[in-house]
């Protein structure tokens, strides 16, 4: 049953079938087919797949990133990070890395990312002389960061398919993020270097005091939402709420920047690409439930110890696997159809299973950037007015880089596991 379901699930993603059409309809196969159920446990398994609070948080952090693009709190996010770095040359392209990190712990989404930084960075680091397919290609990279440094959406998925502490899962994720925004900062300047771009990065410069100044609420907001998790006096659904209704407050009453007249397009927008999400959380959640009921799980658990015999080789194994499958599978599909499957035989193999899950997470995010199905890379395509093909120019040293940076994170637990150890142990 489970190899006729894959098949046919693959099988329609090469036709193009919509992801969340494509799993459902395999799903419903599986029930006809190989179960005597009658087709009615498909609603209401969907409906089981749906009603978890924790997922609450997603449609709330999705509103909150496009809230915030809207209401100025990401141009002054670039201003502040721009008075930081922004000096050197290639501190501009730095200022891109260090923003997307910034709006990250805000927003948990690499998409809302692209948009609401790429939109600002773009045309600056093309007017000041970066070719345009580079500034494309560094910004659906560093926009990456939105589904490893907490909140993020991805890591939502995971800890609720495998039943992981989010509020963990969320922490762990900080060390990951630094690393991969350190190395790919180094990156930049080390590449503007070589190639003489950036020599008038510090031009129009703000001072770093009236950066701070102007970005003083946009920077208090990541200090409130995690600051009520990791203080216990929030859930991350909780926290999710207060940032919706925080971006609402600085850009209607603060920054002024909001109208009431662009709330409508903005609760469609969101309302849409969470629409979108779920459809696929309820479709992969009916599959899972099929897979589990045929204790595919515990079987492929056994058969993956038995074949790669240790930690190393079986993270080594996954990592393979998971980086073909980011190329042709969208994020939240994959991490709710693999977690439950993978996660048990890492468990088995001694690896924690929060370092898990972030090894599962920066490797899909990776799927975002790379051909031929990659999100962030089309967007940032939009954005930049250029074509994919051009950006495939410098789009492999950034995805060296980050793959680089995974294997480090893979077989260093520590960089994943040290701040949650101190928080959570």
């Amino acid at each position: 049953m489970a190899g006729t379901m894959l098949a046919v699930m693959l099988g329609l993603f090469a036709l193009s079938v919509p992801v969340a059409v494509a799993i459902g309809l395999a799903a419903i196969l599986g029930i006809v087919e190989f179960t005597r159920f009658p087709l009615i446990v498909a609603a209401q398994q969907i409906y089981v797949a749906l009603d978890r609070f924790p997922l609450a948080a997603i449609p709330f952090f999705i509103l909150a990133g496009n809230l915030m693009e809207i209401g100025g709190i990401s141009r002054r996010l670039v201003n502040f990070a721009r008075a930081l770095v922004g000096g050197v040359q290639g501190g501009l392209a730095v200022t891109c890395v260090l923003t997307c990190m910034i709006f990250a712990a805000i927003s948990g989404s690499s998409v809302a990312t692209t948009f609401a930084i790429g939109a600002i960075m773009v045309p600056a680091l093309k007017r000041l002389g970066y070719p345009a397919a580079f500034a494309g290609s560094l910004q659906a990279s560093a926009a990456e960061l939105g589904v490893v440094i907490p909140p993020s959406i991805p890591m939502i998925l995971y800890g609720v398919a495998t039943q992981t502490s989010i509020p963990e899962l969320f922490i762990a994720g900080f060390g990951p993020g630094l690393l991969i925004g350190a190395v790919l900062s180094i990156t930049v300047l080390v590449w503007c270097r070589i190639n003489g771009w950036g020599k008038r990065d510090g031009e129009g410069r703000d001072t770093v005091p009236h950066a701070t100044k102007d970005a003083f609420w946009a920077l208090l907001m990541p200090v409130i939402v995690l600051g009520g998790i990791y203080g216990g006096i929030t859930t991350p659904t909780e926290a999710s709420v207060i940032a919706v209704l925080y971006a609402l407050i600085v850009g209607l009453v603060i920054h002024r920047e909001l109208g009431f007249r662009d709330l409508w397009p903005i609760f469609r927008r969101s309302v849409v690409t969470s629409s979108v999400i779920m459809f696929i959380i309820a479709t992969a959640g009916l599959f899972s439930w099929l897979l589990n009921r045929q204790g595919v799980p515990d079987m492929m658990a056994e058969w993956l110890v038995s074949v790669f015999g240790s930690p190393a080789l079986y993270l080594l194994g996954v990592n393979l696997f998971l980086f073909v499958v980011g190329m042709f599978i969208e994020t939240s599909a994959s991490i709710i159809v693999l977690g439950p499957i993978l996660a048990p035989a890492a468990i088995k193999f001694g690896i924690d299973p929060v370092h898990f899950g972030t090894i599962m997470v920066v490797n899909l995010a990776l799927g975002m950037v790379t051909p031929p199905f990659g999100v962030n890379l089309f967007a940032a395509a939009q954005v930049a007015e250029t074509g994919v093909d051009r950006m495939m120019r410098y789009l492999p040293v950034f995805i060296a880089v980050i793959v680089a940076c995974l294997m480090i994170i893979s077989y260093v637990p520590g960089i994943t596991l040290f701040l949650r150890d101190i928080v959570y142990r």
